[in-house]
């Protein structure tokens, strides 16, 4: 039988939202969200990698266990491999899957990581499963600007017709990851990469993708829940009180 462990990843140090990690929404701290969806996806052992004895605590009130990670691997510039690979080697047991469950999308509920589990399960040839969703802005339409120039982000002169003088409906569609969930096999780790090489799409829907990164995009997720527009994952544990 295959096994899954879920790391929710979880450091105190967030600029541009101090604190999110356990700031309250609609009555628990957003990290719970996480925490139970992944331990109602079916996740073998749900993981929280942190440097903070609060969020810690947090974690293991809503069912994670936890593993502490240095502070060199918890800056804003760590890469995710440090302390991915650091709590992998904190577990004595062995999964043949790993799954990355962030707290910033809390709209992401257990059965998108079904979806997304059956989805990598049913291509044995992928290393990996990523979040994407359409991009906004399309860089095609991307320059950079060079003293009183500028020039397009992608060379384009093969093209008969450049995409910045395009309409949007006529470039190729492209899409942005989004850091509501990846899943892989546990092996990419220990050949240096979150991935591997063979990395399918996990096409998010409506607010799965949905991420908090900045203050109103905390105001944005308050007013759905208080309006209904957006659905939170259920947690049938008492609030954290600190």
């Amino acid at each position: 039988m295959t096994s899954l462990v879920a790391f929710v990843p979880a450091r105190a140090g967030s600029e541009r939202v101090p604190g999110k990690n356990i700031r309250p929404l609609a009555g628990h701290p957003l990290l719970a969200y996480a925490v139970v969806t992944a331990k109602q996806a079916g996740a073998d052992r749900v993981v929280c990698s942190t440097d903070s004895e609060e969020i810690a605590a947090v974690a293991r009130w809503y069912g994670a266990d936890v593993v502490l990670r240095p502070a060199e691997m918890a800056t804003s510039t760590s890469p995710d491999i440090d302390w991915l690979r650091h709590a992998f080697g904190e577990l004595e047991e062995h999964h043949d899957l790993f799954a990355l469950v962030r707290p910033t999308s809390p709209f992401r509920g257990p059965e998108t990581v079904r979806r997304a589990l059956e989805q990598l399960l049913e291509h044995p040839g992928a290393d990996s499963i990523r979040a994407v969703e359409p991009v906004k802005q399309h860089p095609g339409k991307m320059w950079l600007v060079e003293g009183e120039t500028m020039r397009p982000l992608l060379d384009q002169s093969g093209l008969e017709v450049p995409w910045h003088d395009s309409q949007f409906q006529a470039l190729p569609k492209v899409f942005v990851q989004n850091s509501s969930l990846e899943i892989a096999r546990s092996r990419v780790v220990d050949e240096g990469t979150l991935g591997g090489r063979n990395r399918i799409p996990f096409f998010t829907e409506g607010l799965e993708g949905f991420s908090i990164d900045r203050e109103d995009d905390w105001a944005r997720a308050e007013a759905l829940v208080e309006s209904g527009g957006g659905k939170l994952p259920a947690v049938d544990v008492e609030p954290w009180r600190s």
